[in-house]
């Protein structure tokens, strides 16, 4: 027969069990809930990146990736002021680019983006994009190839920043508070803060959906929009989705004209 005394500590024990698997339970939803935030916020820094990378922001030093969006760069100090206007704001200008993997041409309405055709003008009748490489391809979430950096890392840039311009150009956001960049499209990789775009764009190969803070400033002609896609099917260095593009782009040689 159970003494009282034993009786208690059989209901003590059987107490201190039921504690310890109701902690137990709550350890096990705790680490639950925190594996789903974790997964969550990867989800969303993966997105992130992605737009950030088009960078779509550009130098981390001097000027702006798609291209995460693409398309971005990370200017450095703005140390030189903007080009003083020296284009006809109504005209049509042709960009053109002579590339080791064929010839890309990029029709740009200065009327649009007078500040951003002006600075390419300036630049181009320069030299500055002559001998630089095209420094970033993505394949995933966003379809861009990125260009116009003269250190060819992604963190260089002319030393002075522009304003955007045509924000509104590809239409109203979506509920998701993105818009398409079509397939064929140049535009200016930043910072993700606004009007620091430099001298790094990208060429959009495959629709693309980005928040509309890219300076959307010119359209890439089929000819050289097939150079672009034969690049992206090369795909990225060491197989990557984000990075250097395998076949390799060299800008031999870069003007800007009135059409």
């Amino acid at each position: 027969m159970v003494s009282s005394d034993q009786r208690r500590r059989q209901l003590a024990r059987e107490k201190f069990e039921r504690q310890q698997q109701r902690r137990e339970q709550a350890r096990k939803k705790a680490r639950m809930r925190n594996s789903a935030i974790a997964a969550a916020v990867a989800v969303m820094l993966c997105a992130g990146g992605a737009v950030y990378a088009m960078g779509l922001t550009g130098d981390k030093k001097d000027d702006a990736a798609p291209l995460d969006l693409p398309p971005s760069s990370s200017p450095s100090k703005s140390s030189n002021p903007e080009p003083a206007m020296a284009i006809d704001k109504k005209a049509k200008y042709s960009f053109s680019i002579k590339t080791n993997q064929g010839d890309i041409a990029i029709a740009m309405d200065a009327a649009k983006t007078p500040h951003t055709v002006n600075s390419f003008k300036s630049l181009a009748d320069k030299g500055y994009f002559d001998g630089t490489k095209c420094h970033r391809l993505t394949t995933q979430n966003i379809f861009v190839l990125q260009c116009g950096d003269p250190k060819g890392d992604g963190t260089g840039g002319p030393g002075y920043t522009i304003p955007d311009e045509n924000l509104g150009g590809l239409g109203k956001p979506a509920a998701d508070g993105t818009v398409t960049f079509p397939a064929g499209t140049v535009a200016m990789a930043n910072t993700s803060r606004p009007n620091s775009g430099g001298s790094q764009f990208f060429l959009v190969y495959k629709d693309t959906k980005l928040p509309p803070s890219y300076t959307p400033f010119g359209t890439i002609d089929d000819k050289g929009l097939k150079v672009v896609n034969d690049v992206a099917k090369a795909g990225v260095e060491g197989g990557a989705t984000d990075g250097p593009p395998k076949k390799a782009v060299s800008v031999e040689k870069a003007t800007v004209t009135k059409v």
